[in-house]
């Protein structure tokens, strides 16, 4: 057998062993009550570098791609789901909550930390990443917990657009540090390309996925009447993912895009969810534990009282803005108590923005950096066992749901 067998044999095994956990996390998280993204994220923390080292290090580098197929699967679930028709009744609390939370988080993140001290320019860095949530963690808690209600749907409806407004409120407020840190004027208008960059990455997301939702929306449902195929949903997911990442614009934003314009123009689709939640779930599993492989302790025990202030700061602005947010738009009462503490989790997008920090500011980056990594470990774990809890309070979540893809563990 050779070198290039023994890999490939040994990578198979741990695709498989990946797939079996997340089954075993699934059955395990019914009896316990815990969220499936919890154990495995925990999962692959105690097989990553940082735990038992079980697996070889190299799995790390499955995680990128991993990242770019669940985001763009959930992108499309997402648009599809609650940006296309539901978007006529759950439209105005969503964008009220999602801009209020939004502006929430940044803006109690940047006032706690000025007021303890640390410098304007540290502060709107951090503040900037804050508004970022983690829409595959918040929609396997929901469908795990099978929630159904205004809350679920609001939710899922925030989580799907908020990292859109999370990422133009980056780029405004990386521009306004950028020009503290260096107030030049060729440095200033590099930070207003940078913005330039931002908003087009989330307009150009936006027109190609219509772009491409509107021949899907045409040409797919017709093998099988009205239902679209594995093959076929598959098919456009990655390719408008492609597109996207090829054109440096968010491929999410395009997913969701492309998944709201095929629901509202394919009228010929009666089940339209059914052959992405066929296919989504190996995605996810490979996706969540994976991501438990990323997380370092050292980074936990290095982010000091400004990670303090910064896990504590996020909690009270998501709460105040989504509440005010939800009153505003005249949200029923349990979405204005528990929309807020829906919203913790935080993973893979601000970690993305924070090492664009981390790039493009090596002076105050590595502080960004670390501090994201080492709440984010924080928000992961302990966000979805959150939104799972304010699910059930609320009476939408179930107590022992049916997962379609997944047999029941009694």
């Amino acid at each position: 057998m050779t070198l290039n067998d023994v890999a490939d044999a040994v990578s198979l095994m741990i695709l498989g062993g990946f797939l079996l956990a997340g089954f075993a996390a699934d059955v395990l998280g019914r009896r316990m009550h815990v969220p499936r993204v919890t154990l495995l994220l925990l999962l692959g923390f105690l097989a990553g570098p940082s735990g038992w080292h079980l697996v070889p290090d190299e799995i790390t580098q499955w995680f990128s791609f991993a990242t770019l197929l669940a985001l763009s699967i959930i992108g499309f679930h997402l648009g599809e789901r609650f940006l296309g028709k539901r978007l006529r009744t759950t439209g105005k609390p969503v964008a009220f909550v999602s801009l209020a939370e939004v502006a929430g988080s940044a803006a109690c993140v940047f006032l706690l930390l000025w007021a303890f001290g640390v410098p304007i320019p540290l502060a709107l860095l951090l503040a900037s990443v804050a508004p970022a949530t983690d829409p595959a963690a918040t929609m396997d808690v929901a469908s795990g917990t099978g929630s159904k209600g205004p809350l679920t749907d609001t939710l899922l409806g925030v989580v799907a657009i908020d990292d859109a407004w999370g990422v133009m409120l980056f780029s405004l407020l990386t521009v306004i540090a950028s020009s503290m840190v260096t107030p030049e004027t060729s440095a200033s208008v590099a930070s207003w390309v940078v913005l330039g960059h931002g908003l087009w990455e989330i307009v150009g997301g936006l027109l190609l996925g219509i772009a491409v939702g509107l021949p899907m929306a045409m040409l797919t449902g017709r093998i099988k009447s009205g239902v679209l195929t594995i093959v076929e949903t598959l098919g456009f997911v990655l390719l408008c993912s492609g597109l996207a990442l090829y054109f440096e614009l968010s491929y999410v934003m395009a997913c969701m895009a492309m998944g709201a314009t095929v629901s509202n123009v394919a009228h010929h689709h009666h089940r339209p969810f059914h052959a992405i939640k066929e296919v989504e779930q190996p995605f996810l599993i490979v996706f969540f534990v994976l991501a438990g492989f990323q997380f370092q302790l050292d980074q936990l025990v290095h982010v000091g009282w400004i990670g303090l202030g910064y896990i504590v700061a996020r909690v009270i602005g998501k709460f105040i803005g989504a509440y005010l947010g939800a009153k505003a738009a005249g949200a029923p009462p349990v979405v204005r108590r528990h929309i807020g503490f829906c919203l913790l989790p935080q993973a893979g997008v601000a970690l993305g923005l924070a090492l664009m920090v981390a790039q493009r500011y090596p002076e105050l980056g590595e502080k960004v950096l670390t501090t994201i990594v080492g709440t984010t470990f924080v928000f992961e774990l302990v966000g979805p066992v959150v939104t799972r809890w304010q699910l059930m309070v609320s009476g939408e979540g179930q107590a022992k749901p049916s997962r379609p893809d997944v047999p029941s563990a009694s």
